[in-house]
């Protein structure tokens, strides 16, 4: 007992420090601006919500005109709204002009690259390279476009980069273009934060677990599931079989029923990384994440291995 005294004491005043340091808020916030790309719906559209009532000048990205509309009903007219579309090069350039102007010489303090998709949650060979073209142009291309092209203004008000990526970043635990997409955010933000460190910016990557969004709306991802069934060759068909179809809907549909509805802890991340005065490089939102994805990812390959296919569904023609 008295040699754990002093170490539970030396690890107490640790976490002591650690929470006092993450703690400590920035002043001057209503003079910053932020850029938010996918406020639609979802974590973008409740931070853009969330940082509007803090006070500070957000720049919200829709995709659509009623995503526009809806959020200027329910925030005030410090709010700026813009139609971008993140896979066209010239709605982001465009819009990157309009940002320009409204921010002036204050430049940009955030940038929340958290627009993205997600489909084809199916085996790879079940896929078409047009699939995982489309995926990449949104969740990974489309956030790099948008960045180089705001970098300026960002690095102008010495600001943050937030990147969402995900647990499917970490692990692999379906086929498509999703997990190839949140794998390469993840490089991308690890290699843009080393060379942006220079000039004062801050680069943090969101890994957040399964949460009740549109993203994994269940009727969505059914009709995709179908579809792409039903576009498959007769011999990848006869491959798998209708049997493993059912399975892997099934599992599926249960994967996205265990989402969490307390949704609002990624945005709190995410307001957390761009008020903070320490903010943290990797924030993993999600008891899934945590006790999960993330000890899985860390075991050794064979062991994950295991334990990811011991309940995948069995192929008609499985090779003994």
């Amino acid at each position: 007992m008295c040699l754990w005294l002093p170490l539970l004491i030396v690890l107490g005043l640790i976490l002591l420090y650690r929470w006092y340091r993450q703690s400590l808020i920035l002043e001057n916030l209503t003079d910053k601006y932020v850029f938010i790309t996918g406020c639609d719906t979802g974590f973008g559209n409740l931070l853009a919500k969330l940082l509007d009532k803090r006070g500070m000048k957000v720049l919200a990205a829709c995709m659509t005109p009623q995503g526009v509309e809806k959020l200027k009903e329910e925030t005030s007219s410090r709010l700026h709204t813009v139609i971008m579309d993140v896979s066209e090069s010239e709605s982001v350039k465009s819009t990157a002009k309009w940002a320009a102007e409204i921010v002036g010489d204050a430049g940009l303090w955030g940038l929340v690259n958290n627009a993205g998709i997600a489909t084809g949650f199916a085996p790879n060979l079940w896929q078409t390279k047009e699939g995982f073209i489309k995926m990449l142009n949104v969740n990974f291309l489309g956030m790099v476009d948008v960045t180089l092209n705001l970098a300026p203004l960002i690095i102008k008000a010495k600001g943050r980069i937030v990147n969402v990526s995900s647990a499917a970043g970490r692990i692999a635990m379906v086929g498509g273009g999703y997990c190839p997409s949140k794998y390469a955010t993840q490089a991308f933000s690890d290699s843009l934060r080393r060379e942006l460190r220079a000039f004062g910016v801050k680069v943090c990557i969101l890994e957040p677990g399964a949460y009740r969004t549109s993203i994994v709306e269940k009727d969505r991802h059914m009709k995709n599931m179908q579809q792409l069934w039903n576009d498959l060759p007769e011999n990848i068909k006869e491959l798998f079989g209708e049997q493993y179809y059912q399975q892997y809907v099934k599992g599926l549909m249960l994967l996205l029923d265990m989402s969490s509805p307390k949704i609002h802890q990624v945005p709190d991340c995410m307001e957390h990384a761009l008020t903070a005065v320490h903010p943290w490089t990797r924030y993993e939102p999600g008891w899934d994440f945590k006790f999960y994805y993330l000890p899985l990812s860390y075991l050794p390959t064979a062991i994950s291995d295991y334990i990811i296919c011991r309940s995948s569904p069995t192929p008609a023609q499985k090779l003994e």
